[in-house]
């Protein structure tokens, strides 16, 4: 296994021609200009409302400002903007949350005029990321996912209006099919995802989502048990002639908590699951799909089923897992993109722990001690990485921010999930 790279400052492959730009501001963020500048070597370009001091003040990034609630528009005016000032340069854009992957989507025909856009058409998008219509795309495909009712807002103004019956056994799960939608809603106590122990919890949340001015459609499935541990997260990226050109997973220890971050990992560890690879590739390829795809998948630890949970149009926050697991997801994108090169099938296959929270922190919720003794001896070897704690990173201000964030899960933890649990809320 070879990894020296991550702690060098020399690219694995100097590029002087491309310009990444980066619609976004958060750790997914600096994410994707880490895997550029590690494997090109090359400066990347922010384009956010209020970035993270991670990139703000990194040795790789220069920021753009733009307003926090941006129309298309006005994106738009910036993205053009650097287009003209950087004439001589490759641009890629790339961006990492369902409203900035959208808006890309909508916007294709214009911005593929200036940037490489590693992202599916709004059609493809639109079929695969509805959470109701990518469960019925897997039932299609013969692939598992958790029992699901759709609940349609958009005549709740009716009178008549009354959601469906749910024949799960409570608690359940309840989130909105679409990210979009849901994410522009401002209301009190919001939650990504919401965990419903009675039938009279769901009624008040569908009161509140009213209230709030939702409209589209909400899920409630089935609460598939089993801790964190259960998770999967699957990366991909489809090359332009509809190859599966990268494919890399790993196996969640531990998720965020906090009521607008839950279920985003926050600890993994780089493993093959080369069935779930083979169900992942083949709903994307028979949808004509393209870019970069990121799954969620649980074991349920009843039967050992694999569930489908969605596919994001996008790289995923953790994208550098791969990276640190020796298969770096920008060089066969460039090679595709910008090259216009076909390229075999990269796998990220070395055993990494990606982690973004304290050892001690990690430890104290995985309850399995076969698992425990994994994460240690993983530790042990010195393969054990943090996406923010960068060591080409000078700017001490910078540096000691990132710790401190990262001490800071401990109360975040200790507020919303003190103890683990078997269900993980």
């Amino acid at each position: 296994m070879t990894i020296d790279y991550l702690t060098e400052t020399r690219p694995l492959m100097p590029r002087e021609d491309i310009l990444p730009v980066i619609i976004g501001g958060d750790f997914g963020v600096y994410g994707i200009g880490r895997c550029f500048n590690e494997a090109f070597g090359c400066r990347c370009i922010c384009v956010g409302s209020q970035p993270t001091e991670s990139i703000t003040r990194s040795h790789f990034f220069d920021v753009r400002h733009v307003s926090a609630h941006a129309s298309d528009a006005q994106l738009l005016d910036i993205l053009m903007t650097i287009a003209g000032e950087h004439p001589d340069k490759k641009l890629i854009l790339m961006a990492n949350h369902d409203i900035f992957s959208a808006f890309v989507a909508r916007n294709m025909e214009t911005l593929s005029r200036h940037y490489a856009l590693p992202f599916p058409t709004e059609e493809v998008m639109e079929r695969l990321t509805d959470k109701a219509e990518f469960a019925r795309e897997c039932e299609r495909a013969g692939i598992a996912t958790p029992g699901t009712v759709e609940v349609d807002f958009s005549g709740m103004e009716d009178e008549a209006w009354a959601a469906p019956e749910i024949p799960f056994s409570f608690p359940v799960v309840a989130k909105s099919a679409k990210g979009e939608p849901y994410d522009v809603l401002e209301f009190e106590g919001k939650r990504k995802i919401w965990f419903i122990d009675t039938a009279e919890e769901l009624t008040q949340l569908w009161e509140t989502l009213k209230a709030a001015g939702f409209r589209d459609t909400f899920l409630v499935q089935e609460l598939i048990p089993g801790d964190n541990t259960a998770m999967r997260s699957i990366t991909a990226y489809v090359d332009s002639r509809g190859e599966v050109t990268l494919i890399g997973s790993a196996r969640v220890l531990l998720e965020d908590h906090a009521p607008t971050m839950i279920g985003n990992p926050v600890a993994m560890i780089t493993e093959d699951f080369p069935a779930l690879w083979r169900d992942a590739c083949a709903l994307l390829t028979e949808n004509g799909y393209r870019g970069f795809a990121n799954f969620d998948v649980k074991i349920d630890p009843r039967d050992g089923r694999a569930l489908f949970f969605e596919v994001n149009p996008r790289i995923g926050r953790n994208n550098w897992y791969m990276a640190a697991a020796g298969a770096n997801p920008m060089i066969p994108m460039v090679q595709d993109l910008i090259d216009g090169k076909a390229c075999e099938q990269t796998r990220a296959t070395d055993e990494i722990l990606y982690t973004l929270v304290p050892d001690s922190l990690l430890l104290h919720y995985i309850t399995d001690e076969d698992l425990r003794a994994r994460v240690k001896r993983i530790i042990r070897e010195g393969r054990r990485f943090d996406l923010l704690l960068n060591p080409t990173e000078k700017d001490l201000r910078r540096n000691l921010t990132v710790w401190l964030q990262k001490q800071n899960h401990r109360r975040k933890f200790a507020r919303y999930y003190p103890e683990p649990t078997e269900t993980s809320y």
